[in-house]
């Protein structure tokens, strides 16, 4: 029989429990980009081996994400956010204690896991917020992403001081893994059991083998070359394994996903805005980050800036300004739509990865370009779950959250391997670093990706309602909208 939790009457609780889990999600993937040079002069691997750090993650984020997306919908979604947590943990004290590559590799695997407790958390909100704060909610949770994000660098950079051992990382990964954990334990509704049937595993396994063939000629191509035999056969195999996906969930008598669910106009829309804004998040990233830490002699350009400079003088303040524009995302969905929102976001995230190209020769010119980019993340985080569980039926929204996340997975992977190939192609051979040229097609690029999100959001149909309103009928909303209204 299916169990339905009723609204908590108190959710601030279950809000920080809920934030603070999908913050250590977004932590987990960005924390370790700071010490990747770290790691190697540490453990004397190769910069080629010590990418697997981030692939491994990457990965197991893809394949394990939907996996628990449909086991919360089955079995209880504290449940599953238990169990993400728990390996993270397990990942996080392997990482710390050790000095060898392959073990950290599969701790970093175990970490992965840690992603599936995002789209399970706003699957928690709807099930237990009360509906007239459900909006803000939802905004405020998404926006731990892009808060996340931005803290996990912040917090490696003080941590990797000096001569700093790497590991000091994962230990505080671990500390914080165990608050959450708790926090979720006490404050997260058990219940809430809306499936029926059981987990179809072979198409969790297709899937899975479907986006690794995506995911890991993205991560890896620079270093095995793009035009290498193993790219190229792997980016060919990918479109195939996915139809055969498709084709295996059509006829599968209780499916991992709904395939109708991926035609939907405004969840398929939304799903473009996740990739291109997973895109413009690393873009930030790693743009900025590398931007401001390149030598001004002999580069001509950039700020010499140290790793704690970087993340704490030009990566904190967008992060900062997270903090303020995700509960206005919150209120503005609620007034307006998530379709209005969405499209503000790409339109300020094109002006500031715009300004960034145009404008980065001084230290206030790049922060300002960066709080305007960062700030427009999370405002297209705050409307895109309110999107997403307008276009899916409540015992779907797991795996519908679950399915957008990894859009922003594709998109963060997507954004890693062109910033690596756009500055290794721009690399001059008198400095061996790259020409500023480099830097300004990588923010001009996430600037792209900010205009074609506001105009996939300008594409999604204008009935849509905002988040509030349209929470009660989407438990029996049809999956059968395929054009526009």
């Amino acid at each position: 029989m299916t169990e339905v939790s009723s609204p908590t009457r108190s959710p601030a609780p279950l809000l920080a429990a809920l934030c603070a889990a999908g913050m250590l999600a977004a932590t987990m993937q960005t924390a370790v980009i700071p010490i990747l040079g770290r790691i190697g002069e540490q453990t004397g691997a190769s910069d080629s081996a010590v990418s697997w750090i981030v692939t491994a993650n990457l990965l197991s984020s893809a394949v394990t994400t939907p996996l628990f997306g449909r086991l919360g919908d089955l079995r209880g979604k504290r449940n599953a956010m238990q169990i993400c947590l728990l390996l993270m943990l397990a990942g996080s004290v392997l990482a710390a204690i050790t000095t060898s590559l392959p073990l950290l590799i599969v701790a970093r695997v175990l970490q992965g896991a840690v992603t599936g407790v995002f789209p399970l958390a706003l699957s928690v909100a709807r099930d237990a917020v009360p509906k007239e704060r459900l909006t803000g909610a939802m905004a405020l949770i998404s926006a731990t992403l892009s808060i996340g994000g931005s803290l996990g660098l912040v917090a490696a950079g003080l941590l990797a001081t000096g001569d700093a051992d790497y590991r000091n990382v994962f230990w505080l990964a671990t500390g914080v893994g165990v608050l959450a954990l708790g926090a979720v334990a006490a404050w997260v509704p058990g219940g809430a059991v809306r499936g029926e049937g059981g987990v179809d595993w072979v198409g969790a396994a297709l899937l899975g083998g479907a986006l690794v063939l995506v995911l890991l000629p993205l991560s890896q191509g620079e270093s095995w070359g793009w035009s290498s035999p193993a790219t190229v056969t792997l980016l060919i195999a990918a479109p195939i394994a996915f139809v055969v996906w498709v084709l295996t969930e059509r006829r599968a008598a209780a499916p991992l996903v709904d395939v109708r669910m991926l035609t939907h106009r405004t969840f398929m829309l939304t799903n473009v805005g996740a990739v291109m804004m997973g895109f413009a998040m690393f873009g930030l990233y790693l743009g900025t980050s590398e931007f401001v830490q390149m030598p001004t002699d002999p580069a001509g350009y950039g700020f010499s800036a140290s790793v704690l400079s970087a993340a704490t003088v030009y990566l904190l303040p967008p992060a900062m300004i997270s903090l303020v524009t995700a509960p206005l995302g919150g209120v503005l969905v609620k007034r307006f739509s998530g379709r209005t929102v969405l499209a503000t976001a790409g339109t300020f995230c094109l002006i500031g990865f715009g300004a960034l190209a145009l404008w980065h020769g001084s230290t206030a010119a790049v922060i300002a370009g960066s709080v305007v980019a960062g700030g427009s993340l999370s405002l297209a985080y705050a409307a895109m779950p309110a999107l997403v569980v307008q276009s899916v039926p409540l015992n779907k929204t797991g795996i519908a959250n679950s399915i957008n996340s990894i859009g922003r997975s594709v998109g963060a992977s997507a954004a890693g391997a062109v910033v690596a190939a756009v500055l290794a192609a721009t690399t001059k051979h008198a400095t061996g670093l790259p020409g500023e040229s480099g830097f300004v097609w990588v923010f001009a690029l996430s600037a792209g990706a900010g205009a074609l999100t506001a105009v996939a959001a300008l594409l999604i149909s204008r009935v849509t309602a905002p988040s509030g309103a349209a929470v009660p009928s989407t438990a029996t909303a049809p999956l059968s909208e395929g054009r526009p209204a």
